[in-house]
């Protein structure tokens, strides 16, 4: 049986500061409600990851960033290397954000890149994947998802199915408020598994944590994670606020406890 990780992509918000007072109540809750069975994970800002680092240091809570370059090294102004992350150092870290797609034109050979360099440095990529509106209304969802599945995952070795996360990102449910319905969802997410199983075997397909990343919030996550497919979600604005955040990770608690 998968885990469910709860994880929060701040994106570019909060100071080091701001990071800090967050993460003391957050640890706080988690070392009260741990449960082995559900992963909290925060990714803030590179400024701040040193300082999360050290404000997690004792509690169940993973640290991922929220991005990191393709290349080992070198005269590439403003970019973070994955070594760098390992010297932090980082659990996981995400890569092929919808955001990321559209704002810096990352393809999916590049992503590519970015997985082969986190695994090398021992760091669980997120790999995301997802379709825009103009393309679900066009029918081409699961097209584009094969397509990006297949060329982000290009010659990709596994051994277990838990060296790496996917997370399916509807780009048209990202911040808008609008969320893709359960069945939506899960009709996804089951073929991201179905190909995952065709790309390694079955019961590698099964170990791979596949989460929600379209909007999810308190309001619609106990029906999401009722899904059979649906490992928990990459949350982004609901990530933000403390009571918010850890009311969802009691739900995930409470999904478990049911199953």
């Amino acid at each position: 049986m998968r885990n469910i990780l709860v994880a929060g992509n701040w994106k570019m918000n909060k100071t080091p500061g701001e990071t800090v007072e967050f993460l003391e109540e957050l640890t706080n809750y988690c070392k009260q409600n741990n449960h082995p069975e559900v992963e909290v994970m925060i990714a803030p800002t590179y400024l701040a990851i040193s300082e999360a680092r050290k404000a997690i240091a004792d509690a169940p809570v993973l640290l991922s960033a929220q991005n990191v370059s393709m290349n080992i090294n070198g005269a590439f102004t403003g970019e973070i290397s994955a070594s760098m992350l390992k010297s932090i150092p980082v659990d996981m870290c995400i890569i092929g954000h919808s955001e990321r797609r559209s704002y810096h034109n990352e393809t999916d050979s590049k992503i590519y890149r970015k997985l082969h360099v986190l695994l090398a440095n021992g760091i669980t990529p997120i790999v995301c994947v997802g379709e825009t509106l103009t393309q679900r209304k066009a029918d081409e969802t699961m097209e584009v998802v094969i397509e990006q599945l297949d060329e982000s995952l290009n010659d990709l070795n596994l051994v277990t199915g838990k060296e790496i996360v996917i997370a399916y990102e509807p780009i048209w449910a990202i911040g808008t408020g609008v969320t893709a319905s359960p069945e939506q969802a899960e009709e996804v997410h089951s073929l991201i598994r179905r190909r995952l199983a065709k790309r390694f075997n079955p019961k590698i397909a099964e170990n791979i944590i596949i989460l929600y990343g379209g909007s999810m919030k308190p309001a619609n996550m106990e029906e999401l994670l009722a899904c059979p497919n649906i490992d928990g979600g990459l949350i982004g604005g609901a990530s933000l606020e403390t009571e918010i955040f850890t009311k969802m990770i009691g739900i995930a608690i409470e999904t478990k406890k049911r199953n």
